[in-house]
């Protein structure tokens, strides 16, 4: 009996440190006592495999990235911003075996930053799951529709490729990413047209929403003149339309016989007019379409007046 309690006692000062206590008595005092309770900065913080640090020359971009053309002012800014301040988001990346590289799911423009800048080593969130690469488009496109990166042609064969993937049709596509039909109805219409009109939508010689009113047209000869005229002025949509039904031969419309005023907060008066017979999600796409082309013009510095 004695026996066991001698070796209790002795036994004592391990499992009370194995709990967090120490005791102030002993030989090792002068260590920081441990305390079972967590510091509440560490409450909820788990150590993780899938983020860290890589070569640059172990991560490529991917081929099949929808965004293929990058601002090279705006990199340099980047790689200004990340010498100076470091990289402040992760990259995400997969492995690919056949490569024997990391490939870039999102964040191709900041791999391109610290390429720039300079850099070694760059920052990674690694994905270890297997994923397919209907669900790698799904999360590209959706960071560039979200920052609003993507060109016009890349939108709309980005929209294409998803749906080839998934066998989706366009009110599918739009129902996933959340956006109007029209503007995958409209977007797709862009890879309708020839591929030197593409070329000029691309460079911005050509305003998207003029094209989409050409792509209605059969007439390839009729189409090259009206682009032709698009790309030497600054024809806008509503012109655009009025050239190709002059060129379709369709009558002018009757005089409106339905208006509906709209009120914003700041007093703004926005008056709907049109004939009988439309509904609001008629007139919800053309206010969508008519935001599209005040947002064009703010974006080449139009002024009113």
């Amino acid at each position: 009996m004695a026996n066991t309690k001698r070796r209790i006692a002795e036994l004592a000062p391990n499992l009370e440190e194995s709990m967090g206590r120490r005791n102030p008595s002993s030989t090792i005092s002068v260590l920081p006592q441990f305390s079972p309770i967590p510091s509440p900065k560490d409450i909820g913080r788990l150590p993780l495999r899938s983020f860290g640090e890589v070569q640059l020359e172990h991560v490529m971009v991917d081929p099949n990235q929808p965004r293929i053309r990058f601002d090279t002012e705006e990199i340099q800014r980047l790689a200004t911003s990340i010498r100076l301040k470091g990289q402040l988001q992760p990259i995400r990346v997969r492995w690919d075996a056949s490569h024997n590289k990391w490939i870039i799911i999102a964040g191709e423009r900041r791999f391109r930053a610290t390429q720039a800048a300079g850099l070694a080593t760059i920052q990674c969130h690694f994905h270890e799951n297997e994923i397919t690469q209907s669900e790698i488009l799904e999360q590209q496109l959706v960071e560039n529709l979200l920052r609003e990166d993507l060109k016009p042609m890349e939108e709309a064969r980005a929209f294409a490729a998803l749906m080839e993937l998934n066998g989706w049709n366009g009110k599918q596509v739009a129902e996933f990413l959340s956006l109007s039909p029209s503007r995958v109805s409209r977007g797709l219409a862009l890879l309708d047209l020839p591929i030197e009109m593409q070329r000029q939508i691309e460079a911005g010689e050509l305003r998207k929403t003029a094209a989409y009113e050409l792509s209605k047209l059969k007439d390839d000869q009729v189409r090259d003149q009206i682009a032709a005229s698009a790309t030497t002025e600054a024809v806008t949509s509503r012109e655009a339309a009025s050239l190709v039904n002059q060129r379709r031969g369709k009558p002018k419309r009757k005089s409106p016989t339905l208006t509906q005023v709209f009120i914003a907060e700041n007093g703004i008066r926005v008056t709907v007019t049109c004939r009988k017979g439309k509904n609001y999600h008629e007139i919800l796409e053309a206010l969508t379409q008519a935001v599209d082309e005040v947002q064009l013009r703010i974006d080449n510095n139009v002024h009113l007046g």
